[in-house]
């Protein structure tokens, strides 16, 4: 009977309350420049297939790894939103719609991710919180482009040895990935009002963070983050605070 409360309040506690979000970083460009100098100096380890890469992005991919599309992007590492930009910056009017401000030097009207960035603060704070950014093998990010997590039982890996699958508009990760993004999406979806899952989606992510816990790294890196954007991801840190591991 207790485990069934506390399950109820730990639902409960994600559905109802809204998590500390990042109001320290709206640049995505200097997100990434802190997460490659600050945040995974020393652990060079792509999020999908465990690649490892140097101070200059340039990745050395696990042993049987292959890709025949986007070659030249899989020899470096590109930031990941795991919770896709598009997810999140299609509940912005800029996006859809535009703005007047969003005009090109040559008079040219444009809308989508570069007007959102553009005029929008809520969004550029979205677009930039380091929680939600991973490094991947630049090809694996390509490929796997906006497309919602499942699980592909009968689809073969795109990516040989790195158990990474993509099929029909649909993404499953190895198992390595699948507690990270778990609770990365379950920190957004707390974190920031105008982001929401499917019932489907939100069931899975909430099985996969029972059946992956936190390790070492990811509380480091959760605890690194923090230091850096000034807001918590409350998910993780009490993930790790019941592993003993914050």
């Amino acid at each position: 009977m207790k485990a069934t409360i506390t399950i109820l309040l730990i639902t409960n506690f994600i559905t109802t309350t809204t998590l500390a979000a990042n109001q320290e970083v709206q640049s995505f460009s200097k997100a990434k420049k802190l997460l490659e100098k600050q945040v995974y100096n020393n652990h060079r380890k792509t999020l999908y297939c465990g690649a490892t890469f140097d101070a200059k992005k340039k990745v050395t991919p696990p042993k049987g790894f292959t890709t025949t599309k986007y070659v030249k992007r899989a020899k470096k590492i590109e930031w990941e939103h795991v919770v896709p930009a598009e997810n999140f910056g299609r509940t912005f009017i800029e996006w859809r719609d535009g703005h007047k401000q969003c005009v090109s030097s040559k008079g040219k009207v444009f809308k989508g991710r570069r007007c959102a960035e553009k005029v929008n603060t809520e969004y550029r704070y979205m677009q930039a919180d380091m929680f939600n950014l991973f490094p991947a093998i630049g090809a694996v990010n390509a490929l796997r482009s906006n497309y919602n997590f499942t699980m592909l039982p009968a689809v073969k890996s795109d990516f040989g040895s790195c158990a990474m699958k993509i099929d029909n508009r649909k993404a499953e990760p190895p198992e390595i990935a699948r507690g990270q993004i778990a609770r990365t999406y379950l920190y957004m979806v707390g974190a920031y009002k105008r982001y929401s899952m499917s019932k489907s989606q939100r069931q899975l992510m909430s099985a996969w963070d029972k059946m992956y816990p936190v390790d070492a790294w990811e509380c480091s890196r959760a605890k690194k983050i923090t230091s850096l954007q000034q807001s918590e991801n409350e998910i993780v840190k009490s993930r790790c605070q019941s592993a003993g591991v914050w």
